[in-house]
């Protein structure tokens, strides 16, 4: 075999694992870009999914997203550090809410209270009430026992 026969054969060998490398890597490439657009179009799906779930969920509960959501206010903000201006402009703003939550709460509860003395939803009324439905029930049960008892009388004096 001559040099040029030999080299030849390399360049050819050499040429076969370029193209068969180039045709794996050509290959890996397709199949990453096929499932790249897979998992795009299946990341949109879910994310529709989720915006439509989310909307319904607002929709039926708008008092749980709204609390939900200043849970994850607060976590946030206990999360991410405050700077000293912060501090000094939030915290009268700060003082002045906390008051402010504190009064409607207390306006709140003392409205409902009132509203169920109204509707004589009382502690005591309901004490008074649950005595005379015990007072009933017992009243039955011996009205029905006394009738038992002169039933079965009768019927043995007869």
């Amino acid at each position: 075999m001559t040099t040029e026969t030999h080299q030849d054969q390399q360049t050819e060998g050499l040429r076969e694992k370029i193209d068969h490398t180039r045709e794996t890597a050509s290959q890996a490439y397709h199949d990453a870009k096929d499932k790249a657009a897979s998992a795009l179009h299946t990341s949109k799906d879910k994310a529709g999914e989720l915006a439509h779930k989310t909307a319904r969920t607002i929709e039926t509960n708008p008092l749980g997203i709204l609390v939900g959501g200043l849970v994850v206010g607060v976590i946030a903000g206990a999360l991410i550090p405050r700077s000293a201006r912060e501090k000094e402009l939030l915290t009268p703003l700060g003082k002045k809410l906390g008051e402010t939550i504190r009064q409607a709460t207390q306006a709140a509860r003392e409205t409902g209270l009132r509203e169920l003395e109204d509707a004589g939803l009382t502690k005591d009324a309901a004490k008074d009430r649950a005595k005379s439905l015990f007072d009933d029930v017992v009243k039955a049960a011996s009205n029905a026992g006394s009738a038992a008892a002169k039933a079965a009388t009768n019927k043995t004096s007869i």
